[in-house]
């Protein structure tokens, strides 16, 4: 849906209300962006952009502002952060403001032709019982700014590079997608050093994806999970050595190790028990292509291997711990007793 609205808004199609829910902070202000340099002049920000927080503002005088006449363009953006009002939550913490909500109402259902009114109501769900917010549900252009799903997240990857007039190879896109996952602030970020790196024309392939995104120590310990599942010695004790070299505790290595482990260990149960890969994820609270490379690894390794091996990584803790060796060594250790 986000995909479609921002090629529709590029092309110059605006609509006069938007809503937007959710807590998918970058989709918001993505959108947001798209709207205003669709919208406005180059100059004319100042003059005809307006943020309203509802938290501190009362509805009824941001309203107002909406019905006010342009300077020095055809169209101005107005902007309402927090729209409490559109919950079923009781607001914390702050001074209870008191709102007009008939008068917004009654802009909803006559929107001025001059304004795009942009409504941001960073929250999950909307409380559609009430009778303003069904009126934005029928007359606003609404969106809920949730994770997109995998398939959605590759092709908005393909797009932006097509979009700086360069192309991408398939397995460039997995790529990025395995070491970042659906963070789409985290994609853009990445992306936009590997755009920079290279030329126009060139193709972007694994390799220079490997090169240039960073990694979390997370994303190290997978891989470094997924290579002593393998059976790989060396690329197991690259891994390991890298990390070493930055600085990482061999306890705190060893702590997401086996939390990875305990991880593929819930996938493989509950694979046993029936559950497909979009149930575990929820039942896990975690992404569904975090689940799809657990089964991948989970489908490698037998129970009582699983069960071998976690008893041995708490001792191996113990001993860390009780200072039965050098740490370093000891994890050293470990991978060659169990990979060599």
């Amino acid at each position: 849906m986000f995909l479609k609205l921002w090629k529709e808004i590029k092309s110059g199609k605006v609509e006069p209300i938007y809503l937007i829910y959710g807590t998918e902070s970058f989709l918001i202000n993505e959108t947001t962006h798209l709207i205003k340099e669709q919208v406005l002049s180059e100059g004319n920000d100042d003059f005809n952009y307006s943020v309203y927080d509802l938290e501190e503002i009362p509805v009824q005088v941001a309203v107002e502002d909406c019905q006010t006449i342009p300077f020095f363009g055809e169209k101005r953006v107005i902007l309402f952060q927090n729209p409490h009002f559109l919950t079923a939550e009781k607001q914390k913490g702050k001074e209870k403001v008191e709102h007009n909500l008939k008068v917004f109402e009654e802009y909803v259902q006559d929107p001025s032709r001059s304004t795009v009114l942009i409504i941001i109501a960073p929250y999950e769900k909307l409380d559609e019982r009430k009778k303003l917010t069904k009126l934005l549900l029928k007359n606003a252009f609404t969106l809920q700014a949730k994770q997109l799903s995998e398939k959605e997240v590759k092709q908005w990857i393909e797009k932006q590079v097509h979009e700086k007039n360069q192309t991408i190879t398939k397995k460039a896109i997995e790529r990025i997608y395995e070491l970042i996952g659906p963070n789409l602030l985290f994609i853009h970020n990445e992306l936009a050093k590997i755009l920079l790196y290279t030329s126009a024309g060139e193709e972007i392939d694994e390799k220079i994806v490997d090169l240039l995104v960073s990694r979390s120590l997370e994303d190290n310990v997978f891989s470094l999970v997924n290579y002593v599942i393998r059976g790989n010695l060396q690329k197991t004790l690259e891994i390991f050595n890298d990390l070493w070299k930055l600085n990482e505790e061999p306890i705190k290595i060893l702590a997401l190790i086996a939390s990875q482990f305990r991880f593929l260990g819930q996938v493989g149960t509950l694979v046993k028990k029936g559950y497909g890969q979009k149930q575990i994820a929820s039942l896990l609270k975690v992404h569904p292509y975090r689940v799809k490379l657990a089964m991948e690894q989970a489908g490698s390794l037998q129970e009582k291997s699983l069960i071998k091996m976690m008893n041995e990584i708490a001792e191996l803790d113990y001993q860390m711990k009780t200072g039965k060796g050098d740490k370093k060594q000891l994890l050293e250790l470990f991978f060659i007793k169990h990979l060599a």
